[in-house]
């Protein structure tokens, strides 16, 4: 079994703040959605050699970036609002392309690639049908589509707090087969906006989020169809 000296080094992570710091105060009390803190070493990497921006240590640029960062670790990897430390969970909200806000709790429920996906088109033109889609299937999807990350970063800073503006940028190579469609190897791509309300303490309260995700699944889905035929069999 590691000791807590290595369980801190295995999960310290320059981008996202209190993810080694959590593990290693609170060993035992934050729940974890696989049992124990995630590694990024993956994305990161994939982060790092792709990135557009390198901003200064200490930037507003590089503390909205790391913010962020930090908020989708905790939405992705706690079970429960309670153990977040990036939001204000009393007054949380998540507004994606207009849509009605979800509060901490129903996007925590859902998961960040449902509740960013969520469409208001009729069933038969959805690309993806964020309401048939489970936390675990959603992230399952796109690991499988994505098997480095998808990796993200700001691109400019508008405004500083409270009502911070910024731009960003989500990437990743589409190396695995997504929904029935076979990996091209290209990369996808896509930017966005984001209006991030925060607090006192630098924590979230209101995050808006405005991008078209025709750019996602246009690459996506240009992928093709995976049917019997093509299977290989052993």
């Amino acid at each position: 079994m590691a000791s807590e000296k290595e369980k801190i080094k295995i999960t310290s992570d320059k981008y996202r703040l209190f993810l080694h710091e959590d593990q290693a105060a609170a060993e035992g009390t934050i729940q974890w959605r696989h049992g124990d803190a995630p590694s990024y070493g993956s994305v990161n990497k994939l982060f790092e050699e792709g990135r557009t921006k390198v901003w200064p240590e200490g930037s507003l640029e590089e503390t909205v970036q790391n913010a962020i960062k930090s908020w989708e670790m905790e939405l992705s990897h706690k079970t429960r609002v309670k153990d977040f430390r990036t939001i204000n969970p009393q007054k949380f909200k998540l507004f994606v392309n207009g849509r009605d806000g979800l509060s901490a709790e129903e996007t925590l429920k859902v998961g960040s690639y449902n509740a960013l996906l969520k469409s208001s088109m009729p069933n038969e033109f959805k690309y993806y049908k964020a309401d048939e889609e489970t936390f675990e299937s959603s992230h399952n999807a796109f690991r499988s589509a994505f098997p480095r990350g998808f990796a993200w970063e700001v691109i400019s800073v508008y405004t500083g707090p409270p009502i911070i503006t910024y731009k960003f940028r989500h990437w990743g190579f589409f190396e695995g087969p997504f929904k029935g469609h076979a990996p091209t190897g290209n990369m996808v791509q896509f930017y966005g906006l984001g209006i991030l309300k925060v607090d006192e303490s630098l924590r979230a309260e209101d995050v808006e989020v405005y991008y078209d995700p025709t750019e996602l699944f246009g690459e996506l889905l240009k992928g093709p169809k995976i049917s019997e035929s093509n299977v290989e069999h052993h």
